[in-house]
């Protein structure tokens, strides 16, 4: 049996990741967020009413363990507001929530230099979630961060505050000539959420590991794309962490021998929020269809969100350098009336031709040309369809066309937002 299986995103995030997890969290005993932070949004229809969650794992509306890792840096007001927002839907914690005490904290100051940084860059801005990411995960490497298990002790977290407060504000004030941060205000405030947090900080390695050793079944839940990987993404277009299914194994404290089974998301077609470059974005009226009907907006920032042809290059370059063992295509109803549908198989790039996403510069990357194989679209409507038999032929031909040209398996199908929406293929965590 495969007791382990890592979720990833496999284009620039926004693929479906959340409504995939709660449902292949009722196969599991627990669920692991190892990276990423409140950047993030899982976006779950549940029987008409849709969630968002930022940081808690998207399988908090079953009955299994419920774990954010050491690889995620922790917004604590926004993780209160999601525990209060869960509590007034009916879903309580429990004993089925745990956070490492080895998250590094976002504090205030994370958010006024993340915002700053973007406003200097001009129309150079990365067009990151102004939610302080970045510059907690500098911290974090800097070493500087400061620890959710130092909140716990006051004298520590007061001293480690002070230290690395100074030194945001000196930032904020002379070289981004930006709003400051009272200390003071930070210090009694954070300290407020002590209470409320510490009943679920654990050692969520051993957590892992005990689960593990008694043969529970763990998924691991990533947030963003592997497109974004701050390694392997369209630098320096990406996130600040590694998206990666290898940080499964970083961010949350077990060994990589014990990941099992990969899993990559994908849409039907390719999105991309922010700046970078994005070969097969269209401009045009079938880029309106996949805005309007997708309803292509960022479930953390509201921005619309870039659309265009799926792009079985870029969809080769996350299949490496994750190990994907399976796939998972969403999204499907969204390419319904189209009279023909394009997908991207190598690119062009003056007299050479790649197959897979080659590592350039952004700027050589953004001149690259998609190469199109062109299939037949389907006037038939595919939305709420949960068996591959019910999908027109042209639907079913597109699917194994992808399958084909990528040499894997798709072993899950989404047609509709609605957890229900969905045509399983595969159970992932059987051999």
């Amino acid at each position: 049996m495969s007791n382990t299986l890592v979720v990833i995103g496999a284009q620039w995030g926004d693929e479906g990741k959340g409504k995939v997890i709660d449902l292949l969290t009722k196969q599991a005993q627990a669920v692991v967020r190892f990276q990423g932070g409140h950047n993030a949004g899982h976006t779950l229809v549940i029987n008409g009413e849709k969630t968002v969650l930022h940081l808690i794992p998207s399988g908090i509306f079953n009955n299994v363990k419920c774990i954010i890792g050491n690889g995620v840096v922790l917004h604590i007001p926004t993780l209160l507001e999601e525990i209060e927002s869960l509590g007034e839907k009916g879903v309580h914690l429990g004993d089925n929530f745990f956070i490492s005490s080895q998250c590094p904290l976002i504090l205030p100051t994370h958010i006024l230099l993340d915002e700053a940084r973007e406003r200097a860059l001009g129309n150079k801005a990365i067009g990151t979630t102004g939610r302080g990411i970045g510059p907690a995960y500098e911290d974090k490497v800097g070493r500087r961060t400061i620890h959710l298990i130092d909140l716990l002790d006051p004298n520590k977290f007061r001293e480690k505050l002070q230290n690395l407060m100074e030194y945001h504000n000196f930032l904020l004030k002379n070289l981004y000539s930006s709003e400051t941060s009272e200390i003071k205000e930070v210090e009694e405030l954070w300290l407020s959420f002590a209470s409320k947090i510490s009943p679920f900080v654990v050692d969520t390695s051993l957590e892992i590991n005990d689960l593990l050793s008694k043969d529970k079944k763990v998924l691991f839940e990533g947030a963003q794309g592997s497109m974004l990987d701050i390694d392997h993404g369209t630098y320096p277009f990406v996130t600040s962490s590694n998206t990666v299914a290898g940080a499964a194994s970083t961010g949350s404290g077990i060994g990589p021998g014990m990941l099992n089974k990969i899993l990559g998301i994908t849409k039907a077609y390719t999105t991309r929020v922010g700046s970078g470059p994005f070969p097969t974005e269209l401009d045009d009226a079938n880029g309106k269809h996949l805005a309007d009907v997708g309803v292509e907006f960022g479930a953390t920032t509201g921005r619309p969100r870039r659309c265009g042809w799926l792009d079985l290059v870029a969809l080769r370059r996350a299949i490496v350098n994750n190990s994907i063992s399976h796939l998972c295509l969403t999204k499907l109803d969204v390419l319904d009336g189209l009279e023909e549908i394009n997908v991207a198989v190598e690119y062009k790039l003056s007299d050479n031709v790649f197959s897979i996403m080659p590592n350039l510069n952004d700027h050589d990357l953004e001149k690259c040309e998609p190469i199109y194989k062109t299939f037949k679209g389907w006037q038939e409507q595919t939305s709420g369809i949960r068996s591959i038999e019910e999908l027109p032929d042209q639907a079913k031909h597109f699917i194994s066309s992808i399958e084909k040209l990528l040499s894997i398996k798709i072993s899950l199908i989404s047609t509709g937002p609605d957890r229900k929406d969905i045509i399983i293929l595969d159970n992932l965590f059987d051999d």
